[in-house]
Parts: C-alpha cells; structure tokens; sequence
C-alpha cells in the first residue's frame, strides 16, 4: 500500500500536463522550495513546485484529499498534513547546515504534504540511500524521495524547471 502510494504521489509531482508555450509557471501552494547545495555546477534545476494552471487544478483535488485525510486517520495533530510543510523544511535547512552532510552534491529540495522530495546531482553514484534517511530523520517528515543523477553525460531523471 505504501509504495502504491509512493508511486501516486510520484506520478502527481513529476506528470507533465502540457503547458501551452509561454505560460507561467509558478509555485501556486507557496510549497517550500530551496537549493541546499552547490557542489556540480552544471547541474540542471529541477521543476519543483512550479507548475502551470492546468496542473494546479489537478493538483487541488489530490491535496485537498490528502491534507484532510492525514487528519481524520489521526496521522497528523495539525489539520492538514500541508501545514507541517514550512517547519520541516525550516529543520532540514537547519540540519544540512549544522552537519553539512551531502558536499559533492548539488540538491534542491521540495515540501509537499510532509514528503520531501530532494533533486539534484551527485559527484558519486548511490546518493539517494544516504539522503533518503537524512530527510526521514527530520521530525515530522512521512516520507523522503531522492532523485539524483551521478552521471553528468546523462539526462536528469527528474522534471527540469522551463525557462
């Protein structure tokens, strides 16, 4: 059950829903979205939150569900599980600067609904193990979801933020 809901949640964030040329992208639920290393400095950015109208209305549904749900399974002491999203990522930004964990990394990091999703690039394959559990460390977080690439000739296997 839980990795099928992994895979949902996954699939919700990364779908591409086809913006027309020239719309804006933006980060519509104010998702805490921020860079927490610099290492490689070709790697690409990725999508985040930013997203366009289309996707927010898609999104509204699922969020309005999932928030609530946390509630009423008794998961959450907040009313919805979206309003832990700005203290954790408060701690994992205080975490990754008291142990300055990841050093030949470039990640950027997206809150959503008490998930977090790391994204970036590694000098050294097999990140995603040793992020993963950092995240799940930090209080309050449901689960962690490293997208790394470790080869810089490769194509990012994550969604990368249009211009």
């Amino acid at each position: 059950m839980r990795r099928h809901l992994t895979l949902i949640v996954l699939s919700a964030f990364t779908a591409a829903v086809g913006a027309q040329p020239g719309e804006t992208l933006q980060n519509w639920f104010n998702d805490p979205f921020f860079q927490v290393s610099s290492a490689i400095a070709d790697c690409p950015l990725p999508a985040g939150p930013f997203t366009d109208e289309a996707d927010r209305r898609v999104q509204s549904h699922r969020r309005a569900e999932k928030g609530t749900t946390c509630w009423l399974a008794k998961e959450c002491d907040r009313p919805n599980a979206f309003a832990y999203d700005q203290d954790i990522a408060a701690a994992f930004q205080a975490a990754v600067r008291e142990r300055q964990p990841f050093p030949d990394t470039s990640l950027w990091v997206t809150v959503q609904g008490r998930v977090l999703y790391i994204e970036g690039c590694a000098a050294q394959p097999g990140m995603e193990a040793k992020v993963e559990a950092f995240a799940r460390a930090i209080p309050n977080v449901q689960q962690a979801i490293a997208i790394i690439r470790a080869d810089p000739s490769a194509r990012p296997p994550y969604k990368l933020r249009r211009p």
